[in-house]
């Protein structure tokens, strides 16, 4: 038996018959149409994600220069924006963390500084931070721990901020030789880092080597003459070194940089005695 003519091809029947070809082009038709749609759907996925995204780095950039200008409230409700959308951002949780140690919120600080490191466990950037967060809680021993790790990578670009950081550490804990130590090789890396140089000097203070400690103080603000912190602590080494006239000149010093200031109140506090 013949297949009929308008069903060839079907039931067995050979030829390329019209149903075969006819639902053969409906399904390509349809499976063209569905592939379309994915892709255009994919690609319009795409440009809202990237549009998100450039939103997001536009608002941090924002957010940093608020920060900048020392604007942080500002800064604060921008990034907070940002978070809710970027939970896993951890250039966010490090600028958050700035902000909050800014706000003399350091626990809050802590927490973001954390996320940012768990995130990214090389963002050095953040890990520094989180070790200067713990400094500011008095929590030397965590600080120590984060420090000196830094202080091993040998990638880390910047090893005399934790190696000043591990100097104040111990300094805080009464360790002063250690102290000492870490001080050093801070200024062993970086031999013009005024903080590493204002910390050996008030080290050499606690451990009675006033000579020493006028040459690192005095170093400190040739290179910063507006560092009034270590014109305090100058003049401090200048009392304990009996030359009363340059301890003076040093707190007036202070007084002159930092007018109506709890460090000014201290420098008049010393000169009168």
């Amino acid at each position: 038996m013949k297949c009929p003519p308008t069903f060839s091809g079907f039931a067995g029947c050979k030829g390329g018959g019209i149903f075969q070809t006819a639902m053969t082009k409906k399904i390509s038709f349809w499976s063209i149409i569905f592939a379309v749609f994915l892709t255009c759907t994919a690609s319009s996925a795409e440009k809202a994600e990237n549009m998100e995204k450039e939103q997001a780095e536009a608002t941090i950039n924002l957010a940093e220069a608020y920060m900048g200008q020392g604007n942080y409230t500002a800064a604060l409700k921008e990034l907070l924006k940002v978070e809710k959308f970027f939970p896993d951002n951890p250039y966010l949780h490090n600028d958050l963390g700035l902000v909050y140690l800014a706000k003399e919120k350091p626990e809050l600080a802590v927490e973001h500084f954390k996320k940012a490191v768990k995130i990214n466990p090389d963002y050095a950037p953040a890990r520094n931070n989180l070790g200067t967060a713990y400094l500011v809680q008095k929590n030397w021993d965590a600080a120590i721990e984060i420090f000196k790790t830094l202080s091993d990578d040998l990638l880390y670009g910047t090893p005399h901020y934790p190696l000043s950081n591990l100097g104040w550490a111990y300094y805080n804990k009464g360790d002063y030789r250690t102290a000492e130590k870490y001080y050093a090789d801070s200024l062993k890396t970086e031999p013009d880092f005024v903080t590493a140089l204002r910390g050996l000097g008030r080290t050499y203070i606690a451990l009675k080597e006033y000579a020493k400690a006028v040459e690192n103080l005095e170093k400190a603000i040739r290179i910063l003459p507006r560092f009034a912190e270590a014109w305090l602590d100058l003049g401090d080494a200048y009392i304990f070194s009996r030359d009363y006239q340059r301890a003076i000149a040093a707190y007036q010093k202070v007084i002159e940089l930092s007018p109506n200031t709890p460090l000014a109140e201290k420098a008049e506090s010393r000169l009168k005695k």
